[in-house]
Formats: C-alpha cells, structure tokens, sequence
C-alpha cells in the first residue's frame, strides 16, 4: 500500500462518500482480523489450509481473470507474478504454521511487522532511502519482538502455556519477511510493470496455491477429508479476509492515502487478541502485552517516517 496516490477530494467525481469509504475499510479490517480464528477453528496441516485458501481464491476471480488474460505482460515482468505467488505461499504457511505454537497476539503482531521489513529489503535491495524517523521506529518494533520472543523463556503469571512459543514467534516472522517480498514484488508488477489488479491477483493466487499444494503432498498432509467446522473455516478463511478484505483494500487505495490504510494493519493484532481470548479463553502473557505495545508504537513511527520520506 505505499504506492496508493493521494486521497481523492470531495469533490471528485465518482468518488464514493467518506462515510461509505471508512465504513468499507471498517468492514476490511474486521474480515482480515478473523483470518486467525478460523485457521485456529480449522483441524488441518498449515499447508493444507494455506492451499485451500489461495484455490479457492482463484477459481472466485477466475471469471474476471480470464477475458483479460490479454493484459497480462511478457517476459521478466511475467515471470515476476509467480515470484510473488511464493512469497504469498510461504507466507501463509509460516504464518498459519505459527498459530499450533505461539498465541493469536504474539503471532499476529510480529507477522503485522511487516512494514519492517518491506522498509529494510526496500532500502537492501533497491537502495531506497530509510529516514531516521523510520529507523527510530524500527528499532523500537524489533525491542518489543524481542520482549514477545522472551515470554517462552519465563514463566508468566495465568498465560495460557505455550512450550514452543519461541518457534511459533520465529515461524511469525518469517511470514512477515515472506509478506514483504510479496509487498515489493507486487509493487513493481503493479506500477513498473502496470499490471491490471484482477489478473495479477489471480496468478498470484493460483501461483501461491500450487506452490502450497506441492509442499502439502511432499510433507505428506492431507488435502481432503476434514470435518465439517473446518471445510468451514477454510471457505470462510478464503471468502472474508482473503477475497472480501483484501478487495476493499485495493479498492480503498484509489481513495485513501496510503498511510491512513497502511496504519490500519495496527487493528489487526488488537481485534485478533480480543477475539482470541473472547473465543478461545486465550489470555496474552503479560509480555505479550507489553512487547505487543511496543511493537505496535514502533509500526507508527515507521509508517510516519515513510509518509514523510
């Protein structure tokens, strides 16, 4: 989202009432904070759901896709789109992978350190310039991480007991690392390249889902044959935060400003916590609370210091 133009003015034709447009974001942050309630409500191997998703995402945008297959690039820029179909994978295996070992707050916090990550690979790879502002904000995230990464290390006063914690938050991430090479790859297919939305989301779909369906049958995991609640939670996973959400977002983009969309991934983590322990009894440890915090703080200093870079 760090590309998005400016806000479009009231005046504007065609653009939609701001009360319609933050009620639609609204709706967007709410559908992708469920995504980690139903992977948690789904009884199957993280690569399975993973692939489930990302399938039925692409058959969804399959009918759109396809009358405008003409519009997809050639060569290098092509070969980018699956590129970032297996950043999109490894991301939603690492991440899903994460929830059996670590709780709902810690996992969904450090995979929202995304930003992060996209601001380092940014300046990394392409040489783009990080403002002290976002360093700052940088370096006050990754302390808060180290503050959730430390909660297996203690015993924590009633927390819900999580023996590999410290794996989970590692698999976390990881998704976040994976996320923000997704991030930058489909800058690039989007602006650079000019690649329309609908078709290149969908081969990225269907890329991430064929990369995942390969994992799933060399580790072995079952791809059919699961219960009720999670068929589902894998269809509910797909059609809310997958298709529903991250359809507004896009479509957000045209007229709100990349900044106020990107700050609104901070809600993410508290609605997730909240639903978690409202669902699942699952109460953040305290240095999950406390590390969660800093994370978050440090997420705002780093997107102020990309709106001012």
């Amino acid at each position: 989202m760090t590309d998005a133009p400016h806000a479009v003015r009231a005046h504007d034709v065609g653009a939609p009432h701001p009360f319609v447009t933050a009620a639609l974001v609204a709706i967007a942050v709410v559908t992708v904070s469920l995504a980690a309630i139903f992977v948690k409500w789904a009884d199957a191997p993280a690569s399975t759901i993973a692939f489930w998703r990302n399938a039925i995402g692409a058959l969804c945008l399959l009918p759109f896709a396809f009358p405008r297959r003409r519009e997809l690039p050639k060569g290098r820029a092509l070969a980018l789109l699956p590129l970032a179909g297996v950043a999109l994978a490894l991301h939603f295996a690492w991440w899903i992978a994460s929830l059996s070992h670590t709780s709902v707050a810690a996992s969904v916090v450090l995979v929202c350190t995304q930003p992060i990550f996209v601001a380092v690979l940014a300046r990394v790879v392409l040489g783009e310039r990080v403002s002290l502002t976002t360093a700052l904000g940088i370096a006050i995230a990754l302390l808060g991480a180290v503050c959730i990464g430390a909660e297996s290390l203690v015993v924590d006063d009633g927390a819900a007991a999580h023996p590999r914690a410290l794996f989970g938050n590692l698999l976390a991430l990881a998704g976040a690392v994976a996320i923000a090479v997704y991030v930058l790859l489909g800058r690039r297919s989007r602006t650079t390249d000019g690649v329309p939305l609908v078709p290149y989301t969908f081969v990225v779909y269907a890329s991430a889902a064929a990369t995942l369906l390969v994992v799933a049958l060399a580790f072995g995991d079952a791809i059919t044959g699961f219960d009720d609640q999670t068929w589902m939670a894998i269809v509910a996973l797909a059609l809310l935060p997958q298709l529903l959400g991250h359809t507004i977002f896009n479509w957000a983009l045209k007229y709100v400003r990349a900044a106020v969309l990107s700050s609104t991934i901070l809600l993410e983590p508290v609605i997730a916590s909240a639903l978690a322990w409202a669902i699942f009894d699952e109460r953040p440890g305290t240095m999950v609370l406390v590390g969660g915090g800093v994370v978050l703080g440090g997420l705002v200093v780093v997107l102020l210091g990309r709106e001012r870079g």
